[in-house]
């Protein structure tokens, strides 16, 4: 699924029905119940306050006393 031009893999740590239950592997589905993280079923419905979004590039800005005239 691709959404913004975000590559979304459908897992059930990213889905609305998943409720994360503390464990490291697992998650609590509301459908399926105590299900691996990595996990995806058909009822799969992307949750985007799930993701994790990626870090900022850092911005390199010009030596500024190289730029005087």
């Amino acid at each position: 699924m691709q959404k913004n031009n975000i590559e979304i893999t459908r897992v059930c740590d990213m889905c609305e029905n998943a409720v994360c239950i503390h464990d490291e592997d697992n998650v609590l589905c509301r459908r399926k119940g105590v299900v691996n993280k990595g996990y995806s079923c058909r009822r799969f419905s992307y949750d985007p306050l799930k993701r994790t979004p990626q870090k900022r590039r850092e911005l390199s800005l010009p030596d500024l006393e190289e730029m005087k005239i």
